[in-house]
């Protein structure tokens, strides 16, 4: 076998499932506007890591999410908190209260929560975009890192480091426990990186297009629908985001061509233009973040299936890695 780890009667053990206490390493992202409980416990009861995405959420609305969660499955689950949210400590303070075992970070400096959380014996990961920065993860105290490339949905990294060229680079930096995300939707794509250094996937647009994501059944269909080249990192000025094409990018995109101001593309982004495509399902004007996978993701599926299906696809593929 060309990765660590073992498989087991219930599903394989390497390090990212002792650390997480999960069966397989399969880990859903925390999408903004489609991670809400449903997914997340779905998730979880399948046997991977379901995560709540807290950045879409006000406070009191995380908290009854992670009340649910915690009705809905007796499995580990975890947040997604992006360090740049107004009220991250209100956050926090909901996540220690509530005991939430496993907190993934994002969008900031990890050394500014990775203390209080690990003093409340909270595990912690945090997403990155290159080597240098999963080091920083690694020196930070984290627990494990997940190195996400250029080809993943919504917020994206400046360095444009593809997911096949981060893994090694990665692996290369750090000791602890690595998870590969961006491009990954398939048990294929999943021992390609497992091959490649890492020791689990976070999926973010895969379970996008699920039944029990929070998002809007007009987005999950354009999801299905679209092909390749339909998605662009846009918005480079401000915050990198891939999304689909659609009138809302061609603003973007004239805006940009006409040397656009930072002030005049903050104002054009507006507020909760994610939100209104996303959530409310505006496919014209809305924001709509997903990742270049899913030009192959051609069916909407309930979360557990998806976890099935992928895990399935891994240990055929471990086992014979060159039939096609």
């Amino acid at each position: 076998m060309l990765f660590e780890g073992k498989f087991t009667q219930d599903g394989f053990e390497n390090r990212v499932t002792k650390l997480y206490g999960i069966r397989y390493p399969i880990i859903q992202a925390g999408m903004l506007w489609a991670s809400g409980w449903r997914l997340a416990s779905a998730v979880s009861n399948a046997g991977g890591l379901g995560i709540i995405g807290a950045g879409s959420m006000y406070p009191d609305v995380l908290l009854e999410h992670i009340r649910k969660c915690k009705q809905a499955t007796d499995k580990p689950f975890a947040v997604n908190l992006p360090m740049l949210y107004p009220q991250i400590d209100e956050h926090i303070a909901h996540i220690i209260a509530e005991k939430v075992p496993i907190v993934f970070t994002s969008a900031g400096n990890p050394k500014t929560w990775t203390g209080k959380l690990k003093e409340h014996g909270i595990i912690v990961t945090h997403v990155v975009s290159s080597a240098k920065f999963a080091k920083k993860c690694e020196d930070a105290g984290c627990d494990a890192v997940v190195a996400e490339g250029f080809e993943a949905g919504g917020h994206n990294g400046r360095e444009e480091t593809t997911t096949l060229c981060l893994i090694p680079a990665a692996r290369q930096a750090i000791k602890i426990p690595l998870l590969a995300a961006g491009g990954i939707g398939t048990g294929r794509a999943m021992y390609a990186m497992m091959v490649l250094g890492a020791e689990g996937v976070q999926m973010g647009s895969r379970f996008v297009a699920s039944h029990e994501a929070s998002s809007h059944m007009a987005f999950k269909e354009a999801v299905i629908k679209a092909n390749e080249g339909d998605t662009i990192v846009t918005l480079k000025q401000l915050t990198p985001v891939r999304l689909i094409k659609n009138k809302f990018y061609e603003q973007v995109q004239e805006a940009e061509n006409n040397c656009a101001s930072i002030e005049h593309m903050q104002q054009l982004l507006g507020r909760a233009r994610a939100k209104n495509g996303m959530f409310e399902g505006n496919l014209e004007e809305g924001e709509l973040e997903i990742g270049q996978v899913s030009s192959i993701i051609i069916e909407i599926k309930h979360a557990g299936d998806i976890v099935a299906d992928v895990w399935e696809e891994f240990k055929a593929t471990a086992k014979a890695p060159f039939t096609f």
